[in-house]
């Protein structure tokens, strides 16, 4: 494990995305939650993302799917180019297993219920 977090926030990864992952705290904006499913992608933890995802449209996202796309490629970086209340638009870049650089750009929408934000989808650019 890195001792900075994947997302880029500057964080270690123990005292920043680690904590939502492991459940040991929620985050409390769209934003977080968006940083850290990036982060779960490189630690290859489908089964966070699958629980973050709401229940609405969780039937389209499939775990074995998640994890084949989390660990056949490397993950280098996430940029975050706005966000507000409920969204939060991204550039996620990595290298797929041929070593090939990659951009998923994504608008993505999130839903608060209760104390748990949750992904409810998203659009790609």
């Amino acid at each position: 494990m890195p001792d900075k977090c994947y997302c880029g926030s500057g964080n270690d990864f123990a005292l920043c995305c680690e904590l939502y992952i492991l459940g040991k705290k929620k985050p409390s904006t769209a934003e977080q939650l968006m940083r850290s499913r990036y982060s779960a992608y490189c630690v290859h933890d489908a089964d966070y993302l699958i629980a973050t995802t709401h229940l609405s449209t969780r039937k389209h996202h499939h775990k074995e799917d998640i994890l084949s796309f989390a660990v056949e490629n490397h993950w280098v970086k996430l940029e975050i180019i706005q966000s507000s209340a409920h969204t939060v638009e991204f550039k996620a870049y990595y290298l797929d297993s041929s070593l090939n650089a990659h951009t998923h750009h994504e608008k993505s929408t999130f839903k608060k219920e209760g104390d748990q934000w949750f992904y409810v989808d998203g659009k790609w650019f």
